[in-house]
């Protein structure tokens, strides 16, 4: 089961933003060719300070416009195993298969949480003393002037543009729901003892539900996929604040992860960002849309 975020949830609809790009108008010849998007990315994981491994996955393919990350659950060897499944897996689904419309991309977004879902809860059948195990999971998909977000879990996506930071995705954790129901703040539920409870992942029941996230991309935006290892440590506003620096976004990467492990490093903690640069009026050869 997927919940797909029509485009009233598009950021261009809550955040400050410059023209959208013009549609081609009928009646005045050939469909002009569209402008594609040129995405940079950059992603590290870190163990932190307290774990004795590191159960998170992260992958960027620049020839694909795919930024994936995964948090991994269910005990050291399990949760290691099970986002490294989903990584795998989102890699070969987007590397076999060409998406040619929107539909045709959010299809198979679709298919890599399906397939990596199935293929999980097969290793835990075949491996029961790995029963619990499963992860959270974040994919970033560019395609064309637009991106897709698919999430489950705990993870978050963020879009940075207009020095304006939005969260994109809603946790799916029980201290969200709470907040949501207006038991408690956002602030209690950073400190709350059953934060770590997750009410949704990958790999953990057969009928998956994830959600979906679509809109524009303009000049200038910074995406930021990152583990609970960070937003549990750092603050918001300290995240808008290091975004809103000067610099690559290979420093802004490290600057994060050293802010989450100077606050205590509790969790491992994993960082990809991706910023979207000046569009180019011609289609790309492969491989050189996503430097």
């Amino acid at each position: 089961m997927t919940t797909d975020k029509p485009d009233s949830f598009d950021p261009e609809a809550t955040l400050p933003t410059g023209q959208p790009l013009p549609a081609p108008t009928a009646g005045d010849g050939p469909e002009p060719r569209r402008a594609m998007p040129r995405v940079h990315s950059f992603g590290r994981t870190d163990m932190g300070l307290r774990r004795k491994n590191n159960e998170d996955a992260f992958h960027v393919d620049g020839s694909l416009g795919l930024c994936i990350l995964a948090d991994g659950m269910g005990g050291a060897a399990a949760g290691e195993l099970a986002s490294q499944i989903f990584a795998q897996t989102a890699v070969e689904v987007f590397s076999r298969q060409v998406s040619a419309t929107e539909d045709e991309n959010l299809a198979l977004l679709k298919q890599a949480y399906q397939t990596a879902n199935e293929r999980i809860i097969s290793h835990v059948r075949g491996n029961p003393g790995h029963a619990g195990m499963g992860c959270t999971a974040e994919i970033l998909r560019f395609f064309n002037e637009r991106f897709t977000i698919g999430h489950v879990g705990d993870s978050r996506a963020y879009l940075f543009r207009k020095s304006e930071l939005k969260q994109l995705t809603r946790d799916h954790s029980l201290v969200q729901d709470q907040v949501d129901q207006g038991l408690i703040t956002r602030e209690e539920a950073r400190r709350h003892r059953l934060r770590n409870v997750i009410l949704r992942a990958v790999g953990t029941k057969e009928d998956l539900d994830v959600d979906f996230v679509r809109g524009r991309v303009l000049p200038g935006d910074l995406f930021l996929l990152c583990s609970d290892g960070l937003t549990d440590m750092v603050e918001d506003q300290v995240i808008w604040r290091v975004l809103s620096r000067s610099g690559g976004i290979s420093e802004k990467v490290d600057q994060l992860i050293e802010l989450a492990n100077r606050a205590g490093g509790s969790d491992n903690v994993t960082v990809v960002l991706s910023e979207v640069l000046p569009v180019s009026p011609e289609p790309l050869a492969p491989g050189t849309g996503f430097p």
